[in-house]
């Protein structure tokens, strides 16, 4: 009989077709055709995502066999699985496959074109395999059922590679098993004919931690598309059976079906990548993870107790005994507890008990240490989240919700790619951005809750956290945009405010290196008021911090002509603006000293001398103690203006400087270091 096709085109209409569906168009009646040779049980085929099962014996039209799986006819007794419409099949097999019942068997009758003499046929035709004959493809349906592919991508292809699973029993929640959790599951293991390998489904689960090699790889993959008490078939090739504590042999077998009923996995957080901070789930806490995690600026209550992390583990400090059984309580994103803590109880749910491991630079050394804790101490804290209080916020509910869909999808896709797009930091960094809720307020309550927030980031500021710091004042800032003053007073206000969060926005980046953009933070202010005294200031000196020295000339010049009271703060950013480029100018002559002393064509030795550390590159500019205009309680302004600029835009001007000393060798050492 000749396969009819049932596509509904209509269907498809304003569909791009797939590769298989363009194959398909390639059919010609004759050239596929099915006779029943036993007939199935049900009334179910298999459909596209169902894992297909089948012995296969391909015989010429005399009956000479050519190839079988069948242990009877010459094969090794293992049946083929395929995905329909993720495995690469022979166009016969594509189209035949589908119409096939449970228990079935069926002949197909292919001309060449249908099997491997399909041009660009994606299956390579076995050694002597007679791809230009007509053949006789005889199909046992042994079983079909839906199935999770783990995928890789190469190139523009899908193609499966761990193999798939079939699902026996549904698991709980959403969360797979990845690097690098520590699992608990029953596991056995059989070769393709049924020989059983070993079995752990008795006394204790088998244990082990994802990403280190204590399963064979492709098993591992297979466990990783698992939620927590599924049961599933795991079907791995040989390409894909790694020796492992687990399979110690794996030579000789083609391949291996374990069976798998995932008991429970530990959820394990490498926070920072680099394995030094450590977050460990001892006891599952309430709700879905992430989306029932704190927020930004949630009142957090914990129980915690640190230990020094040595062959004692002395506790130094435990809220059940020394705070007298009080939890200890502080809101996200203040600073209040060290940043490594932080990062992790932003990851807990409630109820949940963790065990973090932590390294200095993220524990005490960049925190108020307590007496019994020595400096560069590794910590170990063991963290229990009682609960948490989330901030006044418009549509909590569903902006949660969305978020953690949000979220979910970019997990699944990123398993599907094999990669992690975005990090569980970075999605609850995305919630810090959540909107405040000021409807009902008026004007000046607005404000009054502005300037919480803003003394809050000066603080921050002043204890050298200045990525919180700039976060409190990028909340109010954006928070602005649905600020609608309703006369001039208030606009005056509101415009003056917003000035000054905007150039503490410019310290922070300042603080933090990112000279580039402190110049856009006060951009904003200058383009509403170029006469602003403070913004001329805090750009010039992040102009000279990247060595552009007229820009920084051009703006303290402006402040003496717009503000003369001005004039001492800019004539001494003049004179360290002169020192720092004199300086800068005599290092350099320095360190290439060496290239000028050599006849052309002779070695010299660049940069070998030991020179003096720029005296400007430690010294801290004046201290600008005076309340000026805008009311800024961040005084400290950005010592990195007196760092030493980045040679790549200094060179430029330099190779002017040198050019009138050394001549035209100035112009040939300046192609070759830029």
């Amino acid at each position: 009989m000749a396969l009819d096709d049932d596509t509904d085109v209509s269907q498809k209409k304003n569909k791009a077709p797939s590769e298989d569906e363009k194959r398909r168009k390639k059919i010609v009646p004759g050239s596929l055709m099915k006779a029943v040779m036993r007939p199935g049980g049900g009334d179910s085929t298999p459909s596209e995502g169902d894992q297909v099962i089948y012995h296969c014996t391909v015989r010429t039209l005399d009956g000479v066999i050519v190839e079988s799986t069948r242990l009877e006819n010459g094969g090794k007794g293992i049946p083929r699985r395929l995905v329909l419409g993720k495995s690469k099949m022979i166009l016969g097999l594509l189209e035949g496959i589908p119409t096939m019942l449970k228990g079935e068997v069926s002949m197909f009758k292919m001309k060449s074109e249908m099997h491997y003499g399909e041009d660009d046929c994606p299956v390579a035709a076995p050694g002597s395999f007679p791809k230009d004959k007509e053949l006789h493809f005889e199909i046992e349906m042994i079983d079909f059922s839906k199935a999770k592919a783990r995928m890789h991508l190469f190139g523009m292809q899908n193609t499966v590679v761990a193999d798939d699973l079939g699902v026996l029993k549904k698991g709980k929640g959403w969360e797979s098993p990845r690097q690098p959790y520590e699992v608990k599951a029953w596991i056995s293991a059989k070769t393709g004919d049924g020989k059983l390998i070993f079995s752990h489904t008795e006394g204790e689960p088998y244990f082990f931690s994802f990403g280190r090699s204590e399963v064979p790889k492709g098993l591992e993959m297979g466990i990783g598309t698992m939620t927590r008490e599924e049961k599933a078939v795991i079907y791995v090739t040989s390409q894909y059976l790694t020796q492992s504590p687990l399979l110690p042999v794996v030579d000789g077998y083609e391949e291996i079906h374990f069976e798998v009923e995932l008991v429970h996995f530990i959820q394990v957080r490498d926070m920072l990548g680099d394995g030094c901070l450590i977050k460990r789930r001892l006891r599952d806490g309430k709700g879905e993870f992430p989306m029932d995690c704190p927020l930004h600026d949630s009142l957090l209550r914990v129980h915690y107790k640190g230990m020094l992390l040595n062959e004692e583990k002395r506790v130094f400090y435990d809220t059940r005994v020394d705070n007298d059984g009080q939890p200890l309580e502080f809101s996200s994103g203040e600073g209040r507890v060290p940043e490594g803590f932080e990062m992790c109880v932003r990851l807990m749910l409630p109820g949940e008990l963790a065990l973090v491991t932590c390294p200095p630079d993220y524990a005490y050394d960049k925190f108020p240490r307590p007496e019994n804790v020595p400096e560069g101490a590794h910590i170990q804290w063991e963290i229990e989240l009682l609960g948490f209080e989330m901030p006044k916020v418009i549509s909590c509910y569903l902006f949660r919700k969305f978020s953690a869909m949000f979220w979910m999808l970019i997990y699944f896709v990123g398993k599907a790619l094999d990669v992690y797009i975005l990090t569980l930091i970075d999605f609850l960094s995305l919630l810090a951005i959540i909107s405040i809720d000021w409807t009902g307020l008026t004007f000046e309550n607005i404000m009054d809750e502005a300037e919480k927030i803003r003394v809050t980031g000066n603080r921050l500021f002043k204890e050298g956290k200045f990525e919180l710091a700039k976060a409190k004042y990028e909340k109010v800032l954006r928070e602005f945009n649905h600020v609608n003053p309703q006369d001039d007073e208030e606009g005056k206000v509101f415009v003056n405010t917003r000035n000054l969060l905007h150039l503490n926005v410019a310290a922070c980046f300042l603080k933090m290196g990112e000279c580039r953009k402190s110049i856009e933070a006060c951009n904003k202010v200058l383009d509403a008021k170029p006469a602003h005294v403070k913004a001329l200031y805090r750009r010039g000196m992040a102009y000279m911090a990247v060595g552009d020295f007229e820009e920084a000339r051009s703006d303290f010049e402006m402040m003496m002509k717009v503000d003369k009271s001005s004039e001492p703060d800019a004539t001494a950013a003049l004179s360290k603006l002169k020192k720092t480029k004199q300086e800068l100018e005599s290092k350099a002559k320095k360190q290439f000293k060496g290239l000028f002393d050599k006849n052309p064509g002779e070695i010299a030795d660049a940069g070998t001398e030991n020179n003096d550390e720029d005296e400007a590159a430690g010294e801290n500019e004046k201290d600008d103690s005076k309340e000026d205009s805008d009311g800024d309680e961040t005084r400290e302004f950005p010592e990195h203006a007196a760092e030493a600029p980045r040679m790549g835009r200094v060179l430029p001007i330099l190779a002017n400087q040198w050019k009138t000393i050394f001549g035209s060798w100035t112009s040939t050492m300046y192609h070759i270091v830029k």
